[in-house]
């Protein structure tokens, strides 16, 4: 199945948070994206791995993704090792995305930092031809590398090299984040469980405010902001010009 775009985040709710306002867009724009976690965030401290998987489908549902698919990784305890590389070559060979949204490269939660980087080195790794990995019907996959790598800014904020105008699409991703009930505050009252630094209403307003503050530094009422290690290039400077509404 190829697709344009491809999100990966360690956790489910990784990808809403940080970058599911672009791949909104983007589907709109015709694209074809899709989703996949690393892990089933078995470790969170409300809810439970059941209810990840109905609110992940859930919000899949509100984004309009192709595909969501988890590898089951262990919360907590993965590692930027060649097994773990292997799960993810076989992933990207399968998708095939020209674009990866990962997790940011250095952030509060270390399963951030670490599966940034996990999702960078097997992305370079899965264009190396003498890596053979097979698919599920035990066919070997072709090479594949995808152009971009972009890690999404999450917790800490870093300088972004890349802002997207998300205002068009914004209400559509606040949806799918507030579909992972057990996780964040809702607007009708808190679901209940121990309090989190993800469950209080502050948060919810903390990604508003990083929204809007990304916005404003591009003229758009609300942004999502990228870093990528590799230099972003254009074909003209018409590609620089905004359309003003």
């Amino acid at each position: 199945m190829k697709l344009d775009i491809l999100a990966i985040g360690v956790h489910p709710d990784d990808v809403e948070l940080g970058c599911s306002g672009t791949i909104i867009k983007e589907i709109k724009r015709g694209k074809k994206a899709g989703i996949l976690d690393l892990t089933q965030g078995e470790l969170g401290t409300r809810g439970t791995v059941e209810t990840r998987y109905t609110e992940a489908a859930t919000a899949a549902a509100i984004m309009g993704v192709t595909v969501r698919e988890n590898l089951k990784m262990r919360d907590g305890f993965f590692a930027n090792d060649e097994a773990h590389q292997l799960l993810l070559i076989r992933a990207i060979r399968k998708y095939q995305p020209d674009i990866i949204l990962a997790n940011s490269l250095d952030d509060r939660h270390p399963d951030h930092g670490r599966a940034g980087k996990l999702i960078a080195d097997s992305a370079f790794l899965a264009g190396l031809v003498k890596i053979v990995t097979e698919d599920e019907t035990g066919q070997p996959q072709e090479r594949w590398r995808p152009k971009y790598i972009l890690h999404y800014i999450q917790d800490k904020l870093h300088e972004p090299d890349l802002i997207i105008d998300i205002s068009e699409v914004f209400e559509q991703k606040m949806l799918s984040v507030e579909a992972y009930t057990t996780q964040f505050y809702q607007s009708n009252g808190d679901n209940g469980g121990p309090q989190t630094y993800i469950s209080t209403p502050d948060f919810r307003d903390s990604v508003v405010a990083r929204a809007r503050m990304l916005g404003k530094r591009i003229g758009v009422k609300y942004g999502e902001g990228y870093n990528s290690q590799k230099s972003l290039g254009i074909s003209s400077l018409d590609a620089l010009i905004q359309v003003e509404t």
